[in-house]
């Protein structure tokens, strides 16, 4: 989820996306190993809730390294979405206390000082939580009045110090739900994100997939399985998109025509994992709480991993992504806290998990079924593990278990080859942010970010900018952490 999501205690109501979509730029060359440049998403790195649109939770970027400083940003709200765009300055899409509905706050990635604001229409519970910024820097998201929303931040003024929020474009996704299921409101989008061929993609509650197409504004939709439903975030590639739903994982694509227009929603595969008798202690879902991963040695595509939830240990299962074969399926962490809520770290041949078995998240979504055990202590502990072998004999073999206690979801910085996380300690009354060799596990460097309850980062995800700053959301805002002064 979290790891998806942090405070995602139930799906948004619906809506897609908006006006037609310029050329896109002119697409990177791909390096090997790295996730494919998605030509209509934004910066690498900091475009999507995962870093990209296969939700690797990899950057390029470099992070503030040992010695950095945090400055807290107090907005009052939960901020589980923040990303930033060619222009350099912070989107972050927060959830209001009073409303529950989410809020775009652009932000000063200098002052932190917000420059603009927009309330958006609350949806079910929490409203718009997935979010992804296009290649014109635009928000992507879903809110409660039923579209897909482009939101477009411009200067205002002669002094250029304030902006304003425009919605460039919307599509109207209720015609669609209404021919599907019967009423506008009887399912939810809970997640979007970019189709390499400039669809924008999503799922939804009640486990559906679909798109809406920006460039004829046609909406797709497919039912996944029946009594399925969807509480994660989805991820594309060049060969279609990824999603997994409480029973099972997916491959879907649409195929455009000479003429330009997508075609149905076409089921490539399905794969049913184990999903354990019931919801885990410091998940929120019954079932898999990761958002699939795709990655590979040399395109960063050839396999999506995902977790399951079976009992006592989950397992990583990794997927070969062309047929959905199974590549290897191994047991994760210990009896005593074998369960996540995140999505994995996945680079090359290298996966990285984080326990979240027994985090006190402050509420369930509804619908999320009871825990069992009800409660659980939170120990946290990380793992590595290397996908090797040959042909189709392969394994997934632990390489390295520590002990730290992630609460945040992690992200490697392929540039500085750290792991950075931040760590919940004595019980939340501190937050460290901690910098992890990635090929032995060890600690390299603390950074305390926070005290008490309000610094909870409730397994939110951060981000990294170019100059070497992490922005980490919080239950009251987000925390900057940068780079010590030169010298």
């Amino acid at each position: 989820m979290f790891g998806s999501r942090a405070l995602v205690l139930s799906t948004l109501l619906a809506t897609l996306l908006a006006a037609v979509l310029v050329p896109p730029p002119a697409q990177a060359k791909p390096r090997p190993g790295l996730p494919p440049v998605n030509p209509y998403a934004g910066p690498v790195g900091s475009s999507t809730m995962h870093g990209d649109p296969a939700s690797s939770d990899t950057t390029r970027y470099r992070g503030p390294g040992p010695g950095a400083r945090a400055t807290t940003r107090t907005l009052l709200s939960v901020c589980p979405t923040i990303l930033a765009g060619k222009d350099g300055y912070i989107q972050a899409l927060c959830t209001e206390y009073l409303d529950r509905a989410p809020t775009l706050n652009i932000i000063d990635p200098t002052t932190l000082r917000t420059v603009a604001r927009k309330h958006l229409t609350a949806g079910s519970l929490l409203g718009g939580v997935y979010a992804y910024l296009d290649h014109r820097d635009r928000l992507v998201t879903v809110d409660g009045s039923g579209r897909v929303l482009f939101l477009e931040h411009r200067r205002a003024g002669s002094t250029g110090r304030t902006m304003t929020i425009t919605e460039a474009a919307a599509i109207d996704l209720k015609p669609a739900f209404t021919r599907a299921c019967g009423a506008a409101d009887c399912d939810a989008v809970t997640t979007v994100a970019p189709g390499y061929n400039g669809l924008v993609w999503f799922a939804t509650a009640q486990g559906r997939a679909g798109y809406a197409d920006p460039r004829t504004r046609k909406v797709a939709l497919r039912v996944l399985g029946r009594g399925e439903q969807v509480a994660n975030s989805i991820s594309t590639s060049p060969a279609g998109m990824a999603v997994v739903t409480d029973h099972a994982t997916y491959l879907v694509k649409a195929n455009r025509n000479r003429a330009g227009r997508p075609g149905a929603v076409k089921q490539v595969w399905r794969r049913a994992y184990d999903r354990g008798p019931a919801r885990k202690p410091g998940q929120l879902s019954h079932g898999s709480g990761a958002t699939p991963t795709f990655f590979g040695p040399r395109t960063g595509r050839e396999y999506v991993a995902i977790t399951d939830n079976a009992r006592p240990r989950e397992h990583l299962v990794v997927y070969r992504a062309a047929s959905g074969r199974t590549v290897c399926k191994t047991p994760i962490l210990g009896r005593a806290n074998s369960g996540t809520e995140n999505s994995a770290i996945a680079l090359r041949n290298q996966v990285y998990v984080a326990s979240t078995y027994g985090y006190p998240y402050p509420a369930t979504p509804d619908g999320a079924g009871e825990a069992v055990p009800a409660k659980a202590d939170f120990v946290g502990g990380m793992q590595r593990l290397t996908l090797s072998g040959k042909g189709r004999k392969k394994t997934c073999r632990v390489r390295w278990t520590n002990t730290v206690a992630s609460a945040a979801v992690p992200k490697l910085s392929v540039a500085e080859n750290v792991i950075y996380t931040v760590e919940r300690l004595a019980q939340g009354s501190r937050w460290d942010l901690v910098r992890i060799d990635p090929a032995r596990g060890r600690v390299l460097s603390r950074t305390t970010i926070g005290r008490g309850p309000t610094a909870d980062t409730l397994q939110m995800v951060g981000t990294f900018l170019p100059d070497g700053t992490l922005l980490q959301g919080t239950v009251t805002g987000l925390v900057a952490v940068r780079p010590a002064p030169a010298g």
